[in-house]
């Protein structure tokens, strides 16, 4: 079956699923930023076949998101986060959070979050960039963008 093409799509959404969108990916990227950065490591974790794995490391390499470096001479590879993968973790988080208030039941998040800053257990809470205050999806209209397309 032939995966549907999102990138050229004028949704940003569509654009962030072409990257993340199949299931495995994100996992991948939880991992990574955990500190499993191998692929014995990541393959042990996931339970994943080394087929399907390796795709989706490549897919993640080539779409700027991990980085591939060299560990040993075999060679061998350790996978690190880059810039535009450490942002989708903060995606990561809402979806974290998001599992944990409707999907969690009785135990509870299966991890917490310390915040650095301030050294407290906390979760991720949307805010506006100009003003400050929280950001949700009714708090917000929905307008054409400078990216959109007309038919």
């Amino acid at each position: 079956m032939q995966r549907t093409d999102f990138s050229a799509m004028a949704c940003s959404i569509a654009r962030t699923l072409d990257v993340i969108g199949e299931p495995w990916s994100p996992l991948v990227l939880r991992d990574v930023w955990v500190g499993l950065n191998r692929f014995d490591q990541l393959q042990a974790d996931l339970g994943i076949s080394r087929k399907v794995l390796t795709e989706r490391l490549n897919h993640l390499v080539d779409q700027g998101v991990l980085e591939r470096r060299p560990y040993d001479r075999r060679p061998r590879y350790e996978y690190v986060l880059t810039e535009k993968g450490t942002e989708l973790v903060d995606l990561l988080m809402v979806m974290a959070g998001w599992g944990d208030k409707w999907l969690a039941g009785e135990a509870g998040p299966p991890v917490l979050y310390r915040h650095h800053a301030c050294g407290e257990i906390s979760g991720v809470d949307l805010r506006c960039t100009h003003c400050g205050e929280s950001m949700h999806a009714n708090d917000v209209d929905v307008l054409p963008g400078p990216g959109v397309t007309t038919s």
